[in-house]
């Protein structure tokens, strides 16, 4: 029977199975080859948050959703066209996400008696009709994937293992995409036991070969390359683009730079990444807590180096007294915090735009820092850069707010020049004749930095209250009520040196989308369908949350509706209504671990738009 080949626009795929499958490599595969090939994506992985659910539950499902076309892609996508389900499990956890009529490929090794009991069906469903809406593709993987590799003198455990490889190879053949990355990788990944990668690479060909002679996979498909602008790109991660902003930022600035961190999901691949360059004189500290990670890093401000510390929501909360600290002495710092799914250990491994209150609010005393957030995984080297710039040219704690969900998600980067970034110039005292601790900068009113042993410069900082300009210690009243205010204006002088709110669409449209943070993405493309079908909306969409962009006003008052979208019950909008009561927020909010769908977003617009 003769192949096939259609062209189509886009497409999502699932790939998922027990923890154990490689489902999380065998999608990044995937999408490094699509990066290469130079169509757009946008991906989304989906951990089990426990370390090791029983094997074939529904807790122990591990998937990667991958959007990807000729065009711009700016989420991962709703529904899957193709589900890759390795065992019952992964079809129970995702069979609700895959569009009607779409492609489901099962590993019927995996979907014998005792599998899809263990998942919770009351029966078999490859037999009971509940797939008959569907174009199954029923596949013994496992079986075929040890057949392939029965040659290869490796153990018993790694021919199973191999069988993400065949189901990759698979998918490799239904969207006509090369396999030499993936063997270059595999030759990679095991350079020490060339024959686990001769195994991989025969099971990776196994699999695109079956996809070629099967008769239920009639025809394969192309998706072009996506017209981007001209430029050197690779696929990366939002966690991996915020260790190189930092990186960035080192090389810009001049200082060194120190990063102590206690290790917690999903920010600890920032920690993984940065020890990487040692011969960039970047020093990483795994400290035994929280706390010791944020004060290492004090130290590291306070002996001059660019100095972070990364976390995510409760480890957040155990630094901040030390972030307090960090304020008062006025160091630059930058917290970075990847935020998940809380309260408490809550959900690790899902994302949730949990933190905002506590990251503008949440300290002891007045103790305004300064906050911002990425909006993608490639902006986040941009916000990291200048998370690092505003900390050093304002001398102040700067949280960088990211989320699991683009931190752990990956889309194509076009690599910049870095000489073309914003300068960072460090307000190192120099000369400066009667040289104090807390003299400041009359514009930004920022003080000047001094690193210990510099002669003339001695001096003395801490965590109790400072003498107006001397920095000696001052238990006075009004000296107290001075300082304060002058910590609390430098913060809100920062609205000077960050660009304006843009909205993307009309100036005083029906409705105003609002949205910060990691939710970009998603309401870009809702943005996009109302645009479609004419609708009169805007997006105003912020990375810059405290101080807020000076027009923010000038822009909402344009409006009909405002309404404001977060991963949450509402704590921008709460900042909002402190900042700016004047306008009326509609709010919607979602707190299920999970981003938002194109779907949802454009009912609740348009029944918004219907209310007028």
């Amino acid at each position: 029977m003769s192949k096939v080949k259609e062209e189509i626009d886009n497409v999502v795929i699932k790939f998922a199975g027990d923890s154990g499958d490689g489902m999380q490599l065998t999608g990044s595969q995937f999408s490094n080859t699509t990066a290469f090939i130079g169509n757009d994506l946008a991906t989304f992985p989906d951990f089990p948050a426990e370390i090791r659910a029983p094997q074939g539950t529904v807790a122990g499902v591990s998937g990667f959703k991958i959007q990807f076309g000729n065009s711009n892609i700016y989420s991962p996508g709703d529904k899957a066209d193709v589900l890759i389900a390795m065992n019952a499990a992964a079809l129970k956890a995702n069979l609700d996400w895959v569009k009607d009529h779409g492609t489901i490929i099962i590993d019927t090794d995996s979907f014998k008696a005792k599998d899809f009991e263990k998942a919770h069906f009351t029966s078999n469903p490859l037999e009971d009709g509940s797939l008959d809406g569907y174009n199954l593709i029923e596949a013994p993987i496992t079986k075929l994937t040890k057949d392939s590799v029965a040659d290869f003198d490796i153990e018993n455990k790694s021919r199973t293992r191999s069988k993400n490889m065949f189901a990759l190879g698979i998918v490799y053949w239904l969207f006509n995409r090369p396999l030499d990355i993936t063997e270059n990788f595999l030759d990679a990944k095991f350079k020490k036991n060339q024959e686990v990668a001769n195994a991989n690479k025969a099971a990776l060909k196994a699999g695109y070969n079956y996809a070629l002679t099967v008769e239920l996979l009639p025809a394969s498909y192309t998706v072009k390359p996506a017209t981007l602008p001209q430029g050197k790109y690779r696929s990366i991660t939002g966690n991996t683009a915020t260790a190189w902003g930092f990186l960035a930022a080192s090389e810009n600035s001049g200082l060194n730079l120190f990063l102590g961190s206690y290790p917690i999901t999903p920010a600890s691949d920032i920690l993984h990444e940065l020890s990487k360059y040692k011969s960039f004189d970047v020093v990483t500290l795994q400290a035994e807590d929280e706390i010791a990670g944020i004060c290492s890093s004090i130290g590291a401000s306070f002996a001059g180096s660019l100095a972070l510390t990364t976390t995510s929501g409760p480890g957040l909360a155990l630094k901040g007294e030390a972030i307090g600290l960090a304020m008062m002495t006025e160091l630059p710092i930058v917290i970075v915090d990847v935020q998940r799914g809380g309260p408490s250990t809550g959900l690790p491994t899902k994302t949730e735009q949990s933190d905002l209150l506590q990251a503008v609010y949440g300290r002891n005393g007045e103790s305004p820092v300064i906050v911002i957030a990425a909006s993608t995984p490639s902006n986040c080297f941009e916000y990291a850069y200048m998370a690092s710039k505003l900390a050093v040219e304002h001398m102040t704690p700067v949280i960088l707010l990211t989320d699991g969900f683009i931190a752990n998600g990956a889309e194509p980067w076009k690599i910049p020049d870095t000489n073309k970034l914003p300068k960072i110039v460090p307000p190192i005292a120099k000369e400066e004749k009667d040289w104090k601790p807390y003299l400041r900068d009359t514009d930004k009113l920022s003080r000047f930095w001094v690193t210990p042993g510099t002669k003339g410069y001695e001096h003395r900082i801490g965590g109790l209250e400072k003498e107006d300009g001397s920095g000696n210690v001052s238990y006075d009243p009004s000296n107290h009520e001075v300082m304060v205010k002058l910590r609390a204006e430098k913060v809100k002088r920062v609205a000077n040196y960050i660009p304006e709110i843009e909205i993307i669409g009309d100036s005083n449209a029906d409705l105003l989308i609002v949205g910060w943070g990691g939710t970009y993405g998603s309401l870009l493309t809702a943005y996009n369908e109302l645009k479609k079908e004419g609708k009169s909306v805007a997006l105003a969409h912020f990375n810059y949350i405290n101080p807020l962009p000076k027009n923010t006003a000038d822009v909402f008052k344009n409006h009909k509706n405002i309404v404001v979208c977060e991963l949450n019950l509402g704590q921008f909008v709460k900042v909002l209504n402190s900042e700016l009561p004047q306008f009326n927020y509609k709010q919607y909010n979602k707190v299920q671990g999970l981003p938002f769908s194109k779907q949802e977003l454009t009912d609740e617009f348009n029944s918004i738009l219907a209310q007028n």
